[in-house]
């Protein structure tokens, strides 16, 4: 937008047209605006049903049922030996946990320290504490 000419020499009413061009422009790029996020909305509807990912968009993040914590709890309950962080991450993303992170792996295994309810077998390797 080219910049305008000081604004002191204008008249009033030269003001009030400058005021009411703009508030013009900004409700004709809300609707658009609208219109594009109504779009969006349906491809990403659409997307998700064929089995696509959810993607985060402004900052807006994806929410699970459950807590990654009770995920991992269900998970290593399932399984009669110890499992690695990347079998476990896997696991996780099997039960239908959602994440956009691209270190998801190493949520999990930070989670997994930080947990009482988990124990190291070995280095990279969990189970449920006994």
């Amino acid at each position: 937008m080219p910049r305008r000419a000081s604004l002191s020499n204008l008249s009033l009413q030269q003001l009030q047209q400058i005021i009411e061009s703009r508030k013009s422009e900004i409700s004709r790029l809300e609707r658009q605006r609208n219109l594009v996020a109504k779009k969006l909305n349906a491809i990403e509807s659409r997307i998700a049903a064929l089995g696509g990912s959810a993607r985060s968009r402004n900052g807006v993040r994806v929410r699970n049922e459950k807590s990654l914590p009770e995920v991992l709890l269900g998970v290593l309950s399932k399984s009669s030996k110890p499992m690695q962080v990347g079998d476990i991450t896997d696991a996780v993303r099997s039960a239908g946990y959602k994440s956009n992170s691209p270190a998801f792996r190493s949520i999990v295994n930070q989670t997994l320290i930080k947990d009482k309810r988990f124990t190291s077998a070995s280095r990279g390797v969990y189970q449920l504490k006994k």
